[in-house]
């Protein structure tokens, strides 16, 4: 049976579904991106995210492309996001850089479009300084021209995003950023919330992926024989009690997997929900340790951390 997954309603207008279907994969196999796509969406997933940077829209595209020509869904089915890179902020470069994305994915619109990061590159990774409100002003150039239904930002801070606001003609409906129990991030989703902008969690399982070796030993989600005990409690995998903590936040995830019946577990989140007991159980895992610390970036003028 596919999966109903509840909507959020964007300042933009527009229906955003809770869940959404991470891309991102440093690693992968030729075709596997497309593969997990098409699992998705047979599963239930209507929200797929990608980005320039991740090198596999085409894939993306192909996937969705697959599943509309089979008749399992039509395009205004789907939310699809993708994202903006560093080397593309300056204002006239950002409608180039969406029609390149459009094209890998087939699409003559997405349904948002992000900023990745508030920081400017070249293409030799060099600051360029680009202020974002340059590049912002890009970004509502899209939407009147019907490219990008709704636009927003990834990795922006709460100074960042007061700053946006204060130059935007449209505001933005999304700030999408790591969020897990391991990296709870209340300030920022309660600042979102607050100002309207739908708060979007990557990288929601925090600790639980391995991101990065030297969280070794700490991944407590993994291990923690509390967290075993609500997994038994609810009959939902130590993944699902993580990710329903967030949803029943207000916060939308983009969860990824490569695994069939990971893709499946991780929309599986809807029969259940957590005690305030439980919830405060799994906040207690905050370590506000990142799993994407960006330190790459850590020099150049605008990084968020």
């Amino acid at each position: 049976m596919i999966a109903k997954v509840p909507t959020v309603k964007l300042s933009s207008g527009y229906e955003m579904p809770t869940i959404g279907l991470g891309t991102y994969a440093r690693n992968a196999e030729q075709g596997q991106v497309q593969k997990a796509v098409e699992w998705g969406i047979e599963a239930g997933y209507r929200h797929v995210d990608t980005a320039m940077i991740y090198r596999n829209e085409e894939q993306v595209g192909e996937g969705i492309a697959n599943k509309i020509k089979q008749g399992l869904v039509i395009r205004d089915d789907l939310f699809v996001t993708t994202k903006l890179w560093n080397d593309k902020h300056a204002e006239a470069d950002v409608l180039p850089a969406l029609e390149q994305s459009l094209s890998k994915l087939k699409l003559t619109y997405v349904d948002l479009y992000l900023i990745h990061w508030p920081v400017s590159v070249d293409q030799n990774d060099e600051d360029t300084g680009i202020d974002y409100i340059e590049t912002w002003r890009g970004m509502e150039n899209v939407v009147k021209l019907g490219l990008a239904r709704s636009i927003g930002v990834s990795n922006f801070n709460k100074e960042q995003l007061d700053r946006l606001l204060t130059a935007a003609q449209i505001k933005p409906a999304v700030c999408q950023f790591e969020i897990s129990p391991t990296l709870t991030q209340h300030d920022l989703v309660d600042y979102c919330k607050k100002l309207s902008i739908a708060p979007v969690a990557y990288t929601p399982l925090g600790l639980l992926s391995d991101a990065r070796p030297e969280f070794s030993g700490k991944d407590l989600i993994k291990t923690d024989p509390k967290l075993g005990e609500l997994s038994q409690k609810y009959g939902k995998s130590r993944a699902q009690i993580a990710l329903r903590y967030l949803i029943q936040r207000g916060i939308t995830v983009i969860p990824k997997s490569f695994t069939k019946s990971r893709i499946e577990d991780n929309l599986n989140l809807f029969d259940f929900e957590l005690s305030r007991k439980d919830m405060n159980l799994v906040d207690s895992y905050n370590l506000n340790l990142r799993c994407v610390p960006a330190l790459g970036m850590s020099n150049l003028k605008n990084f968020p951390f």
